[in-house]
């Protein structure tokens, strides 16, 4: 198993998508930097002369929470793209080229093949996730000065950075079970549309809750059982920003924020998801016919 993943790791290290993917994430990180220094020039000379209020205290947290997750919301979709683009075809790209009949014309039994891809892209996937994370609260705390700067402790986020990076584990866990299932366009199709389902889902529930309106908040929470996604995401910013279920705080962070509160029992079930879509993709991978 630690074979493949050792190979694996140097497969995708290899490839010219990660290499891509590495230095446009150098360069966003670098936009982010200069964003979030000029925005908070503009908010500082806006707000010089303004008399410190509650409601001057709500507009400065928006700002601030607003500059912070714009920049983890974007972090996390590019994760997501990675993981999906580098795991998707692990399995089927492979039967396709037939490269896998030399891995298994040798003594290894199939789930240690799945169990070493997903060892090799997670570990890779988490190192990358975690730097995107950590890159854009450094930028946050260093460059976003008094105004635009999120207060938040060492252990907020400690416990934001262990749910960013259950994220790409979960797509990859998943990816490898559409990929020992169908062919590699398929299986990115069907997962980048689910990834858009949870998210959209999100979204809607978190109107839903805001607007008392349970059709809505039904429909977020159907989407988080078909897809659990999102509600990573949302549990981050609640550890992160601090916002379990506060209407004010929610207003204050805009479409970043969560009214809705992830539960502990849905990062269960998110964590039960992942590693059912893996034993599946064991199942299907054991009993294919190559």
């Amino acid at each position: 198993m630690w074979i493949i993943a050792k190979l694996t790791c140097r497969e995708i290290l290899s490839k010219r998508i990660f290499h891509i993917t590495l230095f446009m994430s150098f360069a966003f990180l670098l936009f982010y930097a200069v964003a979030t220094y000029f925005a908070a020039r503009e908010v500082g000379e806006d707000f010089t002369n303004r008399p410190v209020s509650a409601d001057f205290a709500l507009v400065q947290s928006f700002f601030a929470t607003q500059i912070l997750g714009v920049g983890l919301y974007f972090a996390s979709f590019v994760t997501a793209l990675l993981a999906i683009l580098s795991s998707v075809g692990s399995i089927a790209g492979e039967i396709e080229s037939h490269q896998i009949d030399t891995m298994l014309a040798r003594p290894i039994h199939r789930r240690s093949v799945i169990f070493g891809k997903f060892a090799g892209l997670g570990s890779l996937l988490v190192i990358y996730a975690a730097f995107l994370f950590l890159g854009v609260l450094l930028i946050n705390q260093w460059i976003g000065g008094e105004l635009l700067r999120v207060e938040f402790t060492v252990v907020q986020a400690a416990k934001a950075l262990a749910i960013f990076v259950m994220q790409p584990l979960l797509l990859i866990a998943v990816a490898l079970l559409f990929s020992s299932m169908m062919t590699t366009v398929n299986g990115g199709i069907v997962l980048i549309i689910l990834y858009g389902i949870g998210f959209i889902g999100g979204f809607v529930e978190q109107l839903g809750v805001l607007m008392e309106k349970p059709t809505l908040s039904n429909i977020g929470i159907i989407s988080s059982l078909v897809f659990p996604l999102d509600s990573l995401f949302r549990k981050m910013t609640v550890y992160l920003f601090d916002s379990a279920g506060d209407p004010l705080s929610f207003a204050a962070q805009g479409l970043f924020g969560s009214l809705s509160t992830p539960s502990g029992a849905m990062l269960m079930y998110a964590a039960l998801y992942g590693c059912a879509a893996l034993w599946l993709a064991v199942r299907r991978f054991s009993s294919r016919d190559l």
